[in-house]
């Protein structure tokens, strides 16, 4: 196994921990539970959002570095090869993926502002929303480059 293979492997698995952490945030803020939860999915939603904050940040951060730092083997080994394809939307996808991405780093600070302690009721609608976009921009980037790997995987 190369080092590209482990990258690519921890950034995956970065990704999933990311994934789990910003699902369960943007339940509790767009879902909140109403009663006391019972259910599975009540308990899901039930969780407090503000305990993931840092935790997403490092975790977006991680997994945006290594993304960057496997990207040229994707443009050399996988990129060549949909192109090659004409698989023009899972192309497009990716590269809407990159801008995603790019956002997302953008939009931190200001995540990171609105969801310190004390939380501000004042900001809740606030919180939902960049909550919200990163929650969309993480499970794009996620199902994006499973399906993209999928195609057409590094070491193929």
């Amino acid at each position: 196994m190369n080092t590209v293979t482990v990258l690519l492997i921890v950034h995956g698995l970065l990704a999933v921990a990311l994934l789990g952490a910003i699902t369960h945030q943007a339940m509790s803020v767009l879902a909140p539970a109403r009663k006391p939860a019972g259910s599975f999915i009540g308990r899901f939603r039930a969780v407090s959002g503000a305990p993931y904050t840092n935790a997403i940040i490092v975790l977006y951060v991680l997994t945006a570095i290594l993304g960057g730092i496997i990207y040229a083997t994707y443009r050399v080994e996988v990129r060549v090869v949909i192109e090659q394809l004409e698989m023009w939307p899972q192309n497009g996808a990716f590269e809407l993926k990159e801008h995603f991405a790019a956002v997302g780093l953008g939009v931190l600070p200001a995540y990171w502002y609105y969801w310190r302690q004390p939380l501000a009721a004042e900001h809740a609608r606030t919180r939902a929303m960049l909550t919200a976009l990163l929650a969309f921009i993480v499970w794009w980037n996620f199902l994006v480059g499973h399906i993209l790997n999928n195609i057409r995987g590094f070491g193929s």
